[in-house]
């Protein structure tokens, strides 16, 4: 009996570590591998956390009872525990990194290690006790493995930074742009990239890749010394951490496309969120450009003499103006600063995409490019994945804008639905990451959304209680509301929706795995 219950006290301790580990591994990742983003995602997601109880639990009635029947009682509960941690369908699944596998190593050999201690020192009691209290620490275990694999992780991180930086530097006629902004950017950059191949040799940052590791992944796996301009899209969550991408490929011209409540339960004010921003002016050479967005307050506010700025309704050195918005298209007339003009078409829709165009069209002509060059540039231009994206389906248009979602970017969005006719359907999960300020704003996105659709589904109703308030507060019809737990289910809430008009559907964020 003796060894019937050790050898199932430590299989299920093995299970549960195994299932535990992927889990949590999985929401370290998506937190950035940051130990202090972890613990505020485990306050915030008690939930999840909540099984960890059953550990504890067995241990305890395993100390109260016998040395076989505690710890098969342990057995059990440890057992129970590994229910909830079953491996489930993911939206961005772990990825198995190089660092991952790292930790995934040193989290084996801390509970192998364990393990070998209570097999040769512990008595039945001890062992489910111990067994216990270790499974209820597992997410703490990633942590600790993150800590010892520290100086591991900088000695790397810092020999491809250190490589690529040679790279760059054996590259002397290459001029690099960095674009970043709270949105925005990635489409500025995708723009400014077809723009700029009008007349260079051009690489750019792919996706979303704005993180120090990404842009120096980017530059050892790409760069060639062909290429002329190298865009790079600078991401942040933190102070220092544009300064910190500007470090690396030294920028010579910037564009900050925006600065809004992004982040703000990292960056924990909106002021902290414009520093950071303007780390990239900072970084900028004497014969560098500055680029920036003139119709944005803050940037406004914030702007040096000498800037190139551009938008839509401020007094701007590049103007467009005469916008015509339709579900076809947009056009406008771009005005330079010496006054030549120049009428531009593209298939993108709404006004936002325009601005973002003419801050593309305002670097390419700085840079040598004529506006009738750009022109055919502009008209070729493509949605960026998953901004605004356009598809059709059976009876159904789809608008799919769900990386990401701000309050700027939510009114947006909804002037985009506006456009079209029929019956305009808005499916979100709301905003998240905006502090103090995320209430406001998701009851704010309500009234905004019940001007405009005929009906919403909201994904998840812990974090849409804002946006269901917003929209009975602009007297939005309650019976035209869903509430569904996932995408899934509320997909399939759209699609049983009755009517002879066609459906414009409007995906509006969706959030990771870690909500």
């Amino acid at each position: 009996m003796t060894i019937f219950s050790e050898v199932l006290i430590f299989a299920a301790f093995w299970l549960f570590a195994v299932l535990s580990t992927l889990f949590y591994m999985h929401m370290f990742q998506l937190n950035s591998y940051r130990a202090d983003d972890q613990w505020h995602w485990m306050l915030k997601n008690r939930g999840k956390v909540v099984p960890l109880a059953l550990p504890l639990i067995g241990a305890v009635i395993g100390v109260i009872c016998g040395k076989n029947a505690g710890m098969i009682v342990c057995a059990v509960f440890v057992l129970l525990a590994c229910l909830f941690y079953k491996p489930k369908k993911a939206k961005k699944p772990l990825k198995y990194t190089p660092r991952v596998r790292r930790m995934l190593v040193t989290v084996a050999v801390l509970y192998a290690a364990m393990t070998v201690l209570l097999a040769v020192f512990a008595s039945g009691r001890i062992t489910a006790l111990v067994v216990g209290l270790v499974a209820a620490a597992s997410p703490f275990v990633i942590i600790l493995a993150n800590i010892i694999n520290k100086p591991i992780e900088l000695s790397i991180n810092r020999y491809y930074t250190n490589d690529a930086k040679k790279m760059l530097v054996a590259c002397p006629n290459l001029t690099v742009i960095g674009v970043t902004g709270s949105y925005g950017k990635t489409s500025v950059k995708f723009y400014l990239n077809t723009l700029l191949k009008a007349k260079y040799n051009v690489l750019m940052t792919p996706e979303s890749y704005n993180t120090p590791m990404g842009v120096v992944k980017t530059v050892r796996g790409s760069l060639r010394a062909t290429h002329e301009i190298f865009i790079c899209e600078m991401g942040a969550k933190y102070v220092g951490d544009i300064k910190e991408l500007c470090d690396i490929v030294h920028p010579k011209h910037g564009i900050i496309t925006s600065i809004g409540p992004q982040h703000l339960e990292s960056f924990k004010s909106l002021q902290n969120v414009i520093n950071t921003k303007f780390e990239l002016a900072d970084a900028l050479p004497k014969d560098g450009m500055l680029f920036l967005n003139g119709d944005n307050e803050y940037i406004a506010e914030r702007a040096p003499d000498g800037a190139i700025t551009y938008g839509l309704n401020s007094d701007s050195k590049y103007k467009a103006k005469l916008i015509s918005v339709g579900d076809k298209g947009t056009t406008f007339e771009v005005t330079t600063p010496d006054g030549e003009k120049e009428e531009f078409t593209t298939k993108l829709i709404g006004t936002h995409n325009c601005l973002n165009i003419l801050g593309a069209i305002a670097v390419s002509h700085e840079l040598g490019i004529s506006l009738a060059e750009l022109r055919p540039q502009v008209r070729r231009l493509e949605s960026v994945p998953h901004r605004l994206e356009l598809s059709k389906r059976v009876g159904m248009t789809l608008i799919d804008d769900s990386y990401n979602s701000n309050p700027s970017g939510t009114k947006a969005a909804l002037e985009t639905l506006s456009f079209f006719e029929g019956e305009k359907i808005l499916v979100t999960p709301g905003m998240v990451e905006l502090g103090d300020k995320q209430e406001e704003y998701n009851c704010e996105f309500g009234r905004n959304a019940a001007t405009v659709c005929d009906y919403v589904a909201l994904v998840g109703e812990r974090q849409t209680k804002s946006i269901y308030k917003g929209l009975v507060e602009a007297g939005f019809d309650e019976s035209h509301i869903f509430v569904s737990p996932a995408l899934g289910d509320a997909l399939a809430k759209v699609g049983a929706i009755r009517t002879d008009k066609k459906k414009i559907v409007l995906l509006e964020n969706d959030l990771p795995d870690n909500y």
